[in-house]
């Protein structure tokens, strides 16, 4: 895990800077694709996968290596042919993982949170699971195991195939003639995306688009047809948390609530939406019928509001970056306290993004605590080491934390719905 922080280490940085290049450039052209509030909502959704994977919270229910020892017909070295391999073998099991993701209901609920934006950006690519807590993926992987592909190979393969997804994610880019036919594009990931109907689970591919080709799942972006971003059923909310388990909490309200205990069984693996009838007529959901025509979500905020929520992503950013960089240093329990405080702050912020009249109290309560947490060991996880002031510093981040919260909650009150977990 020290391994895989040390990559995000270097990783996250640039994929900040591309995705101010981006908003740079939408506004010197006159075409922004940002919208703050989502924005902020996106990069901190990447925020907490990145410490749910760095911290490996997962159950692992097979993995490579076991597959490798057990069903590996041969054994192939170390050559630039087994990286070609690992590669493609990787690119195939994400193709099939994502199909799996899009038509079965359980698995739609770790995938959901990646095309919940309503916009479409560099910031949808970091809107990654935390709702993925049980470690499958290898099963996909048993083509490269039975040619006995080195557990080594993929291990590096793996975090470079899927950082190579980011780019492809922006409207900046228009088609790229030949490159279409063989590579995932931008116009191809578009059309991935949007809710349009004739673009609905299409485009599954991860970089060699021939996958979607030879399984019928390729739909090119169509002039007539401007994809329309989000998902059908809409989130209403910038928590990413929330986000990432809406769907579940929706499947168990629907088992518990249906009178069928068949439907109680197979709402679970049934395709992705679907409900038992008794529950659907008594409990309908909102549905995007108009793909062309329904209102995004939004809770106006004022510009000192909309600049605060950058301030609180980007000091959540540089907090993960200090934890990537002293890894080894904070030690495993040192690293679940101190990816409390991280994980309690996103959720926090964007749920006061919200504007959920509870928010307030999360951001008073993770201040004071970090507050007390700061006076009695005198440090904030050996930040003191490299500068000798890094605590008071962190206790002022923590201090306009809770009046912040005081005061965007009480003196600058927004009229926006109540939060709802269902429609």
């Amino acid at each position: 895990m020290e391994a895989y922080a040390t990559a995000l280490l270097y990783a996250n940085p640039f994929f900040l800077l591309l995705l101010l290049g981006e908003i740079a450039y939408g506004y010197f052209v006159k075409n922004q694709t940002h919208n703050v509030m989502d924005t902020v909502s996106g990069v901190s959704s990447g925020l907490t996968n990145i410490i749910k994977d760095s911290l490996g919270l997962v159950l692992v229910l097979i993995s490579y290596p076991f597959l490798l020892e057990y069903i590996a017909l041969m054994e192939i070295e170390a050559t630039w042919v087994v990286w070609v391999i690992g590669f493609v073998a990787i690119d195939f099991a994400s193709y099939w993982n994502h199909r799996l993701s899009h038509h079965v209901n359980y698995f739609w609920n770790t995938h959901m949170i990646h095309h919940s934006s309503e916009e479409y950006n560099l910031g949808c690519a970091l809107r990654q699971p935390i709702s993925n807590l049980l470690g499958f993926y290898a099963l996909f992987l048993i083509p490269a195991a039975l040619l006995g592909v080195p557990g080594s190979v993929i291990a590096i393969i793996a975090p470079v195939h899927l950082f190579a997804q980011f780019w492809y994610h922006t409207k900046h880019i228009g088609k790229l003639g030949w490159f279409e036919y063989v590579f995932v594009t931008p116009s191809q990931h578009r059309v991935h995306h949007a809710i349009n109907p004739e673009y609905i689970d299409k485009n599954l591919s991860a970089i060699l688009c021939i996958w979607d080709r030879w399984f019928g799942t390729f739909q090119e972006e169509l002039d007539e047809n401007p994809p329309q971003f989000g998902v059908l059923k809409p989130v209403h909310t910038w928590n990413p948390v929330l986000i990432n388990f809406q769907h579940l909490w929706r499947l168990i309200q629907d088992a518990w609530r249906t009178k069928s205990f068949k439907d109680k069984l197979r709402i679970w693996f049934m395709p992705t939406g679907w409900r038992p009838e008794d529950v659907k007529e008594k409990y309908p959901i909102e549905i995007i019928e108009n793909v062309y025509h329904f209102d995004k979500y939004k809770a106006t905020a004022s510009v000192a509001f909309q600049w605060y929520a950058i301030f609180q992503l980007l000091a959540s950013f540089s907090l993960i970056m200090f934890m990537f960089y002293n890894f080894g240093k904070i030690g495993p329990n040192g690293l679940l306290l101190y990816s409390g405080f991280v994980f309690v702050g996103v959720y926090g912020y964007t749920t006061l993004m919200d504007r959920a009249k509870y928010a307030v109290w999360i951001e008073v309560f993770r201040g004071f605590a970090a507050l007390v947490f700061i006076t009695y060991t005198g440090d904030w996880f050996g930040l003191n080491i490299y500068l000798s002031w890094g605590s008071y510093l962190i206790g002022l981040y923590y201090i306009i934390t809770i009046l912040g919260g005081l005061y965007f909650t009480y003196r600058e009150k927004e009229k926006t719905p109540k939060l709802k977990m269902v429609a």
